[in-house]
């Protein structure tokens, strides 16, 4: 075991066969690539514990408050106003106190920061979940003025001609229509999404299924309903598309990236320093997902279920922002997504160190356990806050996809992991006895003693069958 400053890390001796700067993990078969790390253990201010000083920061904020403010006389502004005050004191402890995740650029603390948030997340999405529907609208006023008002969901579909012959000034305008500020967000969306499962077949397979799930629900939400080539050529193959491509030529650069840290002070030079400065912000060191779903029972069930909370929580979007009365270019609902960005990336690190040693990582990683819940606990307030939409039948050529998709799967999965492994047993089991076979026979062909030998060892088992 080597300690590194994101964790242990298993290394075994470098095989000669991989290319300088990788070694090979070899973990229950599966091969495991993480680029090696030079660090000169430079342990400067940065990166000094600081527990006293935020204690005593904060007590003094603390105090400042309470000798020298006067409490205004307004209820609503002070309720407001302890509840951040809570929060922020919640945060200063996690930052401080809190475990270290796999991650450690650009500092260790920021991801305790992320990890702190996702807690006050969840349990404020407890507090909406046990309200009742008005109220947990109206709350949303306490946050934003401009909310608890219902408000209209734009249809994407309509006219779906991309040459409109009709309209003689511009008759691309329904592209121009369709390019709107969540263009370049599905590419950004993709690409960093790319960069957490770090996989080409596993994101691919998410995109082309969320555009059937959109396919599938456009008659529950109209914000679904979308021209075909919006759904497949813009979507899928130029914001998604383009989006994973990128992901997977910067995952290929940080697989070949030598990892090599130098303290700041100990650069002579002061590009050297600026380019340290810069390289803070990327990963300490690097390891390649090697998800292979087909390769064991446990691994294909982890990767499915890992697909079904992405496509999961990618759901919630439209449909918190349906039930909850928030338009889609609401401050809220792209803080849910920096959020996301920010988690994701520490979460799908914690689930693949958990899928591919249990016997080191004995327990699924803090901020893995906590976007599974905070995944539920949004699905359940929609299901609370409109169960008539959600429950609003699919039409019946949708149904049949599904259960004809959901059919293969499971056919193929009796297949890959039952069917299959029974018949190569029988077919090994078949071929030496065979082999034992054929050795006998060439035994008393060859006359040279071993028949008898064999006769009366055959004699012997079948004495010891009998008593």
């Amino acid at each position: 075991y080597r300690e590194c400053q994101d964790g242990f890390s298993i290394l075994p001796k470098r095989e000669a066969s991989l290319p300088a700067g990788q070694e090979q993990h070899l973990m229950f078969g599966f091969v495991l690539t993480e680029s090696e790390v030079y660090d000169d253990g430079t342990n400067t201010f940065f990166w000094r514990a600081h527990t006293l000083t935020v204690l005593f920061i904060l007590t003094c904020a603390l105090g400042y408050v309470t000798l020298f403010e006067e409490t205004p006389q307004d209820t609503a502004y002070n309720t407001k106003r302890g509840i951040v005050a809570s929060i922020l004191v919640f945060l200063c402890f996690g930052v401080t106190q809190a475990k270290d995740g796999p991650f450690s650029r650009p500092h260790p603390a920021y991801w305790r920061f992320w990890l702190c948030v996702s807690v006050v997340y969840e349990l404020f999405l407890i507090f909406i979940l046990f309200q009742t529907v008005q109220d947990g609208r109206q709350f949303m006023k306490y946050i934003d003025p401009n909310l608890g008002v219902p408000l209209p969901e734009r249809d994407y579909g309509g006219n779906c001609l991309i040459y409109d012959p009709g309209n003689e000034t511009d008759p691309l305008h329904n592209i121009w229509d369709k390019l709107d500020g969540f263009v370049p967000a599905h590419f950004f969306g993709w690409y960093l999404k790319t960069l957490m499962i770090r996989d080409w077949w596993m994101c691919m397979i998410i995109s082309v299924m969320f555009e059937f799930l959109e396919y599938s629900l456009e008659h529950q939400l109209p914000n679904f309903s979308e021209c075909w080539w919006d759904h497949w050529i813009m979507d899928v193959i130029l914001c998604n598309g383009l989006g994973i491509y990128c992901g997977m030529k910067t995952l290929s650069w940080l697989s070949l990236k030598t990892y090599k840290w130098q303290g700041l002070w100990n650069i002579p030079t002061y590009k050297g320093k600026m380019k340290r400065i810069v390289f803070q912000f990327t990963p300490y060191s690097w390891v390649k997902f090697e998800w292979k779903p087909a390769s064991s029972l446990r691994r294909w069930l982890a990767v499915c279920g890992i697909i079904f909370v992405f496509l999961l929580a990618e759901l919630n979007t439209f449909y918190l922002k349906f039930v909850l009365w928030m338009p889609p270019e609401h401050y809220l609902v792209l803080l849910r997504l920096v959020f996301f960005v920010n988690v994701g990336g520490v979460a799908m690190r914690e689930i693949y160190d958990f899928m591919d040693d249990p016997k080191f990582h004995k327990k699924l990683g803090q901020q893995a356990w906590l976007v599974a819940a905070i995944t539920a606990t949004e699905f359940l307030i929609v299901v609370k806050y409109d169960p008539y939409t959600l429950t609003l039948s699919l039409p019946f050529y949708i149904t049949q996809c599904w259960i004809l998709g959901i059919i293969l799967v499971l056919t193929w999965t009796a297949w890959r992991f039952f069917i299959r492994d029974i018949t190569l047993r029988y077919k090994e089991i078949r071929r030496q006895k065979q082999e034992h076979k054929y050795e006998r026979d060439k035994c008393l062909s060859n006359g040279d003693g071993h028949s008898s030998i064999l006769d009366e060892q055959n004699g012997n088992k079948l004495r010891e069958r009998k008593l």
